[in-house]
């Protein structure tokens, strides 16, 4: 490949989509290793521990590139890509991570490292795959993943929150470059230039999208075992009228207009006993980060979030005197407002069309339109 043809600039967009999602896993485990250390000590651990990090990345990216070129690699690394893909669009487990959550530099240290040596093999298959023996794409598929690693953690961590989406499209991308592995393995790639051209374009897609299908259907039914968990606790539904409300809010212009349309409701009301329920539900982690942040650190850090998210709302209640009970949940949002509203008995839920995450609706669904889709009770949505 030259740097005029259209491959290698195809190869290096392949490279910078993976090194985004997957070091993207390394630097929330970063971000939350170092979160409990003194501000003074917050730096020195992310500067120790990615440079150290970034070494290992280097030796196993090189290691990896020799080892690919011999026959059955290619189609071992492909099925562990797939395996890798599919496991990116899982929710965060429920077990405790290995580190410990004590607040100690050199914990935090081992904790990053450990992490990348474990969490880097997917990155450096990918990134060896992606780049096709092409040395200079090998060397810019580095020179991005070490940024992103070292000074991005924080940016990157706030983005999968906020665009979901993008570890959709990552995943598929996985799923893309192991199908593009798999028949450039020397044990069949000679066969299938001959005999199957054609598999130079159906076996990456058929990558993307089994990824894709495969990884959102899992997710599904772990989220929906958990819903049906809450739903195995909800109360007998018995109320009349709109007496129990749910108001869900995520922090948006969207979720301050939902608040301001129950105020209005409950303002027509002639009998305002309303119990009121507020609540916010922040999106999973990525699964393995689970493996190595202890729940302490993510219930910490789930709850910093959902306590931001719900400040506006706060207020707005706070000042018109209404009185609520907050809850802090972690999941898919639209079925755990759900099946929160059916554990409380509630009535009636109130939230705002439009969301924080309301761009991703094309390919997961917003989550207005997924908690219409799960909920056994109204759902108002205020424009």
């Amino acid at each position: 490949m030259t740097y005029s043809s259209p491959e290698f600039w195809v190869a290096l967009l392949q490279i910078i989509g993976v090194n985004i999602v997957l070091s993207g896993d390394n630097a929330v485990v970063i971000a939350l290793a170092a979160r409990g250390l003194p501000k003074d000590q917050q730096k020195k651990a992310v500067a120790w521990g990615s440079g150290a990090a970034v070494v290992m990345r280097i030796l196993l990216t090189i290691v990896a590139v020799e080892l690919l070129r011999l026959p059955y690699l290619k189609l071992v690394g492909a099925v562990l890509l797939l395996w890798i893909a599919v496991q990116l669009l899982l929710p965060e487990g429920e077990g405790e991570g290995h580190a410990s959550a004590q607040g100690n530099l050199m914990s935090a240290i081992r904790t990053i490292l450990l992490a990348d040596l474990v969490m880097s093999l997917d990155n450096v298959i990918a990134v060896a795959a992606a780049a096709k023996g092409n040395t200079t794409l090998l060397v810019a598929g580095l020179a991005i993943s070490i940024p992103l690693v070292v000074f991005a953690s924080t940016l990157l961590l706030n983005l999968m929150s906020r665009f979901p989406a993008i570890i959709t499209v990552g995943a598929a991308l996985l799923g893309w470059v192991a199908g593009e592995m798999a028949i450039s393995d020397p044990v069949v790639k000679t066969w299938i230039d001959s005999n199957a051209a054609y598999l130079h374009y159906l076996a990456p897609a058929l990558g993307a999208i089994g990824v894709v299908l495969v990884g959102t259907l899992m997710a599904r039914r772990a989220q929906t075992a958990q819903a049906a968990a809450m739903h195995a606790a909800a109360p007998a539904h018995t109320a009349k009228g709109f007496k129990h409300v749910l108001l869900a809010v995520d922090g948006s212009e969207g979720a301050v207009k939902a608040v301001q349309h129950f105020l209005s409701m409950l303002s027509e009301l002639s009998d305002k006993a309303v119990e009121l329920h507020l609540v916010n539900v922040q999106r999973s982690l990525p699964g393995d980060v689970s493996s190595f942040v202890p729940n302490k650190t993510r219930e910490e850090y789930h709850h910093e979030r959902s306590d931001a998210a719900m400040a506006p709302a706060r207020a707005a209640l706070d000042g018109a005197g209404v009185k609520y009970q907050a809850h802090e949940l972690v999941g898919d949002p639209g079925p755990t407002i759900a099946a929160l509203a059916d554990q409380l008995g509630s009535d009636l839920i109130v939230m705002g069309t439009r969301g924080l995450g309301s761009h991703t609706a094309a390919l997961l669904g917003s989550v207005a339109q997924r908690t219409v889709e799960c909920a056994a009770v109204p759902v108002v949505l205020a424009k």
